[in-house]
């Protein structure tokens, strides 16, 4: 009989925290709101967000924060209420995220680029009373207004925080200039014109650090989303977790790149409120475009870099193309899907800074794991699990059953980061919360060490003549190739296997890739079983916001243009 160890009570990982990493950490019992109270209250003139030439200190961030939450109050917002914020990175954005948890609202972020089909069903599902908005929505919002009951809707322009110049340039912008456009409806109103006469809200609606913060909906790479719902002690706790883990790091002297979207998990956590917390700047960048985000590292010199694979591959060509001094970078954290370990090791040598990957999940607040930033690390794994989190490997068919070390498994995870359950979802959450435990439906492995490796999603499994194949693994040799830049890897029907592993890659560089010799390589790395039988070469690969390859678009053939 096998003997099973049981690592999350062993907790091996906590040998290989990095010198300062505590073991423990003590949660807050605050609301998030707190948190820039705190910051305000510390650096009050020190700078908050920077957006283009604007800076915008602590001290005006909480104000125009309290000035939002008056506004809420007096549109009818009241503790509980659901307010939809459906904005890119701006300053509007975190404005926004802080004035509704000070009015005692929900937070729902929602994508800015959704169609009216997917806004629709997340405005509906969460029963949002209020929208803030980029003013080029207002049409689509106009026409789902009734349908998702929503009573007000805040328009605000990109060029609104901007310094006059700047403003006046960007009225010739098009995509901008629509932001101004009128909307003739009584509940749409204007940003500038509720926030200049408004009075900031006395004092913060009182939360209990139970009480839901946010609706973090799910990417839905799988499926339909679902509104994770995220309690203040959540997020706070989550924000400690990860600004423990940067040991090294000192307050209020820190710069921040924003360019992951802060309407995901990812960004809102690690960048938006883990800055709050450290006192930090974030370099606000509206959308993602590598060559801008090379100046941008030239002129702010930032310290902290958050991202996903794509684009760190993006800012590798586009900073060796510049010659451009990377050297302010110390750290990185990529996350939402595999780091290649060529890429790491390029920008490594590109920045002399630690590039690591990270783990997490919307139903997590979202991270759980992270790499070593000083100490020794594996090249494929997630890294540990950061303070106060417990991971354990259970059998895919038992999940009362924990799985011996090295066994792959399903993914489950313990902390004060994981989500209450899914909004108005109890038979859903059942699913995934049993005993305090988030089984994540993630297929990984835990080593002697304590450091996990992802395979693959549960859902995503291929069954291949009985045997079982994870995309991640079969991904990870295609990307060790050296003209392959992107990898994906879903089943297909087959009648004599049942399933069969079908690639889809993107060349690097425009180099040319063979199908034969592709195969070949992979051959000389997997089990037979695993090697793919079918090959489509592809400009791109069709991804979430947050960076995610799409596997459910490509099982659809709605992939990206063919080569």
């Amino acid at each position: 009989m096998v003997e099973v160890s049981t690592p999350h009570v062993n907790r091996p990982w906590l040998a290989h925290y990095d010198a300062g990493v505590p073991r423990s950490i003590e949660v807050p019992e605050i609301g998030v709101p707190q948190l820039l109270i705190q910051a305000c209250e510390r650096w009050p003139d020190h700078t908050a967000i920077i957006y283009g030439r604007r800076r915008l200190l602590y001290r005006e961030l909480y104000e125009k924060a309290r000035r939002l939450a008056a506004i809420l109050r007096g549109l009818g917002v009241e503790q509980g209420d659901r307010v939809a914020i459906m904005l890119p990175n701006c300053p509007q954005f975190t404005i926004a995220f802080f004035g509704i948890l000070l009015a005692g609202g929900i937070a729902v972020p929602t994508s800015p680029i959704y169609t009216a089909r997917e806004a629709e069903m997340q405005l509906k599902n969460s029963g949002a009373k209020v929208a803030i908005a980029l003013g080029r929505l207002g049409p689509m919002i106009a026409k789902l207004a009734d349908a998702v009951g929503l009573r007000h809707v805040i328009l605000t322009s990109l060029r609104r925080m901007l310094p006059l110049p700047d403003r006046w340039l960007l009225r010739f912008v098009k995509a901008v200039r629509a932001d101004d456009l009128p909307i003739a409806d009584h509940r749409f109103h204007r940003w500038r014109a509720l926030m200049k006469p408004a009075r900031p809200i006395e004092a913060p609606v009182p939360v209990s650090p139970t009480d839901l913060a946010v609706l973090q909906y799910t990417g839905g790479t799988t499926g339909v989303s679902k509104g994770a719902m995220l309690s203040h002690r959540n997020l706070v706790a989550n924000c400690a977790q990860v600004t423990a883990w940067m040991a090294q790091s000192s307050t209020g002297t820190g710069v921040y790149l924003g360019v992951t979207p802060f309407f995901h998990i990812y960004a809102l956590t690690t960048v938006v409120l883990s800055a709050v917390t450290m006192g930090a700047t974030v370099v606000c960048m509206v959308r993602f475009d590598a060559d801008k985000v090379v100046r941008a590292i030239q002129k702010y010199r930032p310290n902290m870099f958050h991202g996903v694979p794509t684009m760190y591959v993006a800012i590798i060509r586009a900073a060796e193309k510049a010659k451009a001094d990377f050297s302010s970078v110390k750290a990185c954290l990529s996350g939402a899907a595999p780091l290649p370990p060529q890429v790491q090791q390029r920008f490594e040598a590109m920045t002399g800074g630690s590039l690591v990957e990270g783990y997490g999940l919307s139903e997590a607040s979202p991270v759980t794991h992270i790499n070593p930033l000083c100490g020794p690390r594996k090249l494929g794994s997630i890294g540990l699990p950061v303070p106060n989190t417990d991971c354990k490997i259970v059998d895919i068919a038992d999940p009362d059953r924990e799985v011996p070390v090295g066994e792959a498994g399903v993914l489950a995870i313990r902390g004060p980061q994981v989500m209450q359950g899914y909004w108005q979802a109890p038979a859903e959450t059942a699913l995934v919360l049993r005993d305090g435990w988030l089984y994540t439906g993630d297929v990984a492995r835990v080593d002697a060490d304590g450091f996990f490796y992802i395979v693959g999603r549960q859902k995503e499994m291929i069954l291949v003549g009985g045997f079982n194949v994870y995309p991640r693994e079969v991904e990870e040799v295609l990307l060790t190739h050296p003209n392959v830049e992107e990898a994906a890897v879903i089943g297909v029907p087959d009648e004599y296997r049942g399933e069969s592993v079908k690639a889809f890659v993107v060349p690097r560089n425009g180099e040319a890739v063979s199908e034969e010799e592709l195969r070949a390589f992979a051959r000389q790395r997997l089990a037979p079983y695993k090697v793919f039988r079918s090959l489509e070469v592809c400009q791109s690969l069709p991804k979430t916001a947050a960076g995610k390859v799409l596997r459910r678009l490509l099982r659809e053939g709605k992939g990206e243009e063919k080569v």
